[in-house]
């Protein structure tokens, strides 16, 4: 059941890990490697310690996307793995996924960040296209992603991606209220 959890998602930010051979697949050739996720709260298959996230958000001009993402830390070794889904839908083009994985380096993190005028947790990371329906957007393209949870019930979570080249499209804020951004971002 595990593994069938963890073959994936793409309406959002991540996918989880399958067979090398399928990764490699994936990879090399762009395709799509994410469903979507229709679940509400954390996907399914997050580490130990976890961190996790579904989002979706209107982006105005008939635009719309969601994404999600789930994977392992280790804030001590400033370490994290994982994988994001983005579906971004509307906006005069075609629907476009992309996923990519995270890190393996964490650039920073802190448990007494302040966002959106609450204070929570915040991980900065780098990120990677591992696969993509965008035909601007190429496999291999570097970007980064900051994850925030806020902390004593407040739901003002944030998910952003922040990505280079032929994927700024796919550089998006997903920001709101549970219903809309539901992150979990360690220390928990």
């Amino acid at each position: 059941m595990l593994c069938a959890v963890c073959w994936c998602a793409a309406g959002c930010f991540v996918v989880a890990a399958g067979p090398a051979a399928d990764i490699g697949a994936a990879e090399g050739n762009g395709g799509p490697w994410c469903t979507t996720y229709s679940g509400s709260g954390i996907p399914a298959g997050s580490g130990i310690p976890p961190w996790g996230f579904h989002a979706t958000q209107s982006f105005g001009h008939g635009s719309s996307g969601s994404a999600h993402g789930w994977g392992e830390v280790n804030l001590d070794a400033d370490r994290i793995s994982g994988k994001i889904c983005q579906t971004l839908l509307g906006g005069g083009e075609a629907n476009r996924m992309i996923a990519v994985r995270l890190g393996p380096r964490i650039n920073y993190h802190s448990h007494t960040a302040f966002m959106w005028g609450y204070e929570g947790n915040i991980i900065k990371a780098p990120v990677k296209v591992i696969s993509s329906t965008d035909s601007k957007c190429k496999v291999g393209t570097r970007g980064r992603v900051t994850m925030y949870a806020s902390y004593n019930g407040v739901k003002s979570d944030s998910i952003q991606l922040f990505m280079n080249a032929g994927c700024r499209d796919g550089s998006r804020l997903y920001h709101g209220s549970a219903s809309q951004v539901n992150a979990q971002v360690p220390p928990l």
